[in-house]
């Protein structure tokens, strides 16, 4: 998704709400096209940005300590491609 967003689950030292609102505004930038937002777009873009960070805080607070992350799995190779 964003790169430049970094895993806050089992960081070390733990992460603080600046990187978790860090975190939040990385992602919303991606999402809405926008670095900085038009005055008109600005209550929208915050909004958004609080609730995001709202919610990870939850997800963080949530979760289990002990549970590896898994890395993705590789989609599988497509297979002989339809030769005959």
């Amino acid at each position: 998704m964003c790169r430049s967003i970094k895993t806050l689950r089992g960081a070390e030292p733990s992460p603080t709400e600046d990187d978790v609102r860090a975190a939040a505004l990385q992602f919303v930038r991606k999402v809405s096209g926008y670095r900085v937002p038009s005055e008109a777009n600005r209550e929208a873009f915050d909004g958004a940005v609080d609730d995001i960070t709202q919610a990870t805080e939850r997800l963080l607070g949530g979760l289990r300590p002990g549970q590896r992350a898994r890395s993705p799995q590789p989609a599988a190779a497509p297979s002989g491609g339809g030769r005959r």
